[in-house]
């Protein structure tokens, strides 16, 4: 992982504006690893779970705490693909800012209320998800390409489901 995000920050330093293919493989090649590993200490921990495996056996806040992480971990995982998907990624909004949209953010409906040329940054795409890892909609920002859709849904769903097996195991251990 360290030498894959070298590799980004010598080929694109500074603002990410380079439009190199190479560059647009290798970031998603960063964000799909972090996704599958987390994929991996999800389900460790959903058989951790489910198999009364005796690491949290008592352990509620061991279990909340590592509950917690995986659950981080999702947000910030489907923020960076949120980021890197909509209008063909960082580089490409930097060149085309207001070209083909996946996400429709109030910004760019409520001009009188955003400074002129308004455009998302990373800050907006984590909020995204997480909003739609705690409320499990996109709250006001919404999804107009059907992949942004079912990827929302699928952030909403791992979500559900680690925060409510991880909830209420940890309840059921409580002394």
């Amino acid at each position: 992982m360290g030498v894959l995000l070298t590799a980004l920050f010598i080929g694109d330093p500074g603002r990410i504006d380079r439009q190199k293919p190479w560059l647009r493989v290798l970031t998603g090649t960063v964000i799909a690893f972090m996704t599958v590993a987390n994929l991996f200490a999800a389900a460790r921990l959903v058989d951790d779970i489910l198999t009364n495996n005796k690491l949290f056996a008592d352990n509620a806040i061991g279990l909340l705490a590592t509950g917690g992480v995986v659950w981080v971990t999702v947000v910030i995982t489907f923020g960076l693909w949120f980021w890197d998907l909509d209008r063909g990624g960082a580089a490409a909004r930097a060149h085309q800012p207001f070209a083909n949209p996946a996400l429709v953010f109030p910004e760019m409906q409520n001009t009188d209320h955003a400074p002129a040329g308004w455009v998302p940054v990373f800050a907006d795409y984590l909020v995204l998800a997480f909003w739609t890892a705690t409320a499990f909609s996109p709250t006001d920002i919404s999804a107009i390409k059907r992949w942004a859709k079912l990827m929302m849904m699928t952030e909403a769903v791992a979500s559900l489901g680690i925060g409510g097996l991880v909830i209420a195991r940890a309840i059921n251990i409580l002394q």
